[in-house]
C-alpha cells in the first residue's frame, strides 16, 4: 500500500463512526443458526468426540463404526444418551456462531469503508475471519471444555461426583473450583490454531458468493434460494474441515480429563499420537465430523441468511450488506 493510500485509509477511519457497524441482527441470526444445527445434529458430535479421544490407552467403550456407536449409546443411555452434553454444545455453538457473525461483519464493514471499496479480496476475508475467530474463542473456550467433558461422561459412576458436570453452569463452576482459570483454557492453543478453520470457511464462502453474483448477475447481498446457500455452505465447510481437522483431535485430547494426564503438552501429545497411531490418529472421527458439520453448516447458514433478510426491514436497515 502506498503512502497516499495509507493516508486515505487512515482519514476514512478517523472520519467514520465504527460503532454504527455493530449490528445486532448478525448476533441474533448467527445464534439462531448455531443452536438450530446443534439441536438437530448433536448425536454425531457426541460420537465424533468419543472417536477422537480413543487411542486405546484408556479403557472406555469402543465402537466398530458410526452405526454401532449409535446403537450402543442408544441401548445404554436411550435418547438422552445421544444428547449427552447437548446443553453446553448448544450454548457454545449458539454463542460462537452469533459472536463470529457479529464480529466478522463488524470488521468487514469497517475495513470495506476504510478502503472505500465494496468487495474485499480473499486474503482480506481470511485475515478478518481469523481476527473474528480469535476473539470468539477467547469468550467461548470454557464452554467447549465443559462440552467435551460432558460428552465423555459415560455414566455418573465413571466420574467422581465432585467433578461430574450436571450442566453448563455446574460444569463451569466445578471446572474453576478444581482447575482455576487455566482449566477454562485447556485446548486453547490448538483451538487458536483452529481459528484458521473459520477463516478458511468464511473466505471460501465469500468467494463463492462473489462467483455466484457474477454468474447469475444478481447483487451479491440479494436473497438466494435455500439450495444455493446449502451448496455454498457445504463446499466451504468441506474445504475448511479437510485442511484443519487434526487440530480438533489435539484439542479434544487436551481437554479430556483422563487423556490430559497422559500428555505433558501439545508437542508431547503430537509425538505420542504419531508413535502410537500414525497420521491416521489425527483424523479419527473425521467421518462422523463431516456427516455432522456439513449439514450443520448448511442449516446454520440457511437460517442465518434468511433470518438476516427477515430482520433487516424490521430493524430499518436500508443499506445492503457489504461483502
Amino acid at each position: 500500500m502506498t503512502e497516499d493510500n495509507s493516508h486515505r485509509v487512515l482519514s476514512r477511519l478517523n472520519s467514520k463512526n465504527w460503532l454504527k457497524n455493530l449490528k445486532v441482527e448478525h448476533l441474533i441470526a448467527g445464534t439462531a443458526g448455531g443452536v438450530s444445527a446443534t439441536l438437530l445434529l448433536h448425536p454425531l458430535d457426541l460420537i465424533k468426540i468419543r472417536f477422537q479421544v480413543n487411542d486405546g490407552l484408556v479403557t472406555r467403550p469402543t465402537y466398530r463404526g458410526i452405526i454401532d456407536a449409535f446403537k450402543s449409546i442408544k441401548v445404554s443411555g436411550g435418547l438422552r444418551g445421544l444428547y449427552q452434553g447437548v446443553s453446553p454444545n448448544a450454548v457454545g455453538a449458539g454463542s460462537a456462531w452469533g459472536l463470529y457473525f457479529f464480529s466478522y461483519n463488524f470488521l468487514k464493514a469497517n475495513v470495506s469503508e476504510a478502503k472505500g471499496i465494496k468487495n474485499l479480496s480473499a486474503g482480506e476475508h481470511l485475515i478478518i475471519g481469523a481476527a473474528a475467530g480469535a476473539s470468539t474463542l477467547c469468550i467461548t473456550n470454557p464452554v467447549w471444555v465443559v462440552k467435551t467433558r460432558m460428552c465423555l461422561q459415560f455414566n455418573s459412576q465413571s466420574v467422581a461426583s465432585e467433578v461430574y458436570y450436571k450442566g453448563v453452569i455446574d460444569g463451569l463452576i466445578k471446572l474453576y473450583k478444581h482447575e482455576g482459570i487455566r482449566g477454562y483454557y485447556k485446548g486453547f492453543l490448538p483451538g487458536l490454531f483452529g481459528v484458521s478453520h473459520g477463516a478458511i470457511q468464511f473466505m471460501t464462502y465469500e468467494e463463492l458468493k462473489k462467483w455466484n453474483s457474477k454468474y447469475t448477475g444478481k447483487a451479491i447481498d440479494s436473497k438466494q434460494s435455500a439450495i444455493t446457500y446449502i451448496v455454498m455452505a457445504a463446499l466451504s465447510k468441506v474445504v475448511a474441515v479437510v485442511v484443519t481437522y487434526p487440530y480438533q483431535v489435539v484439542r479434544s485430547r487436551l481437554q479430556d480429563r483422563e487423556y490430559h494426564q497422559n500428555y505433558k503438552g501439545i508437542i508431547d501429545m503430537i509425538k505420542k499420537t504419531l508413535r502410537n497411531e500414525g497420521t491416521k490418529g489425527f483424523y479419527k472421527g473425521l467421518t462422523p465430523n463431516l456427516l455432522r458439520v456439513t449439514p450443520a453448516c448448511c442449516i446454520t447458514f440457511v437460517v442465518y441468511e434468511n433470518l438476516m433478510h427477515f430482520l433487516k426491514p424490521i430493524l430499518g436497515r436500508e443499506e445492503t450488506l457489504k461483502t
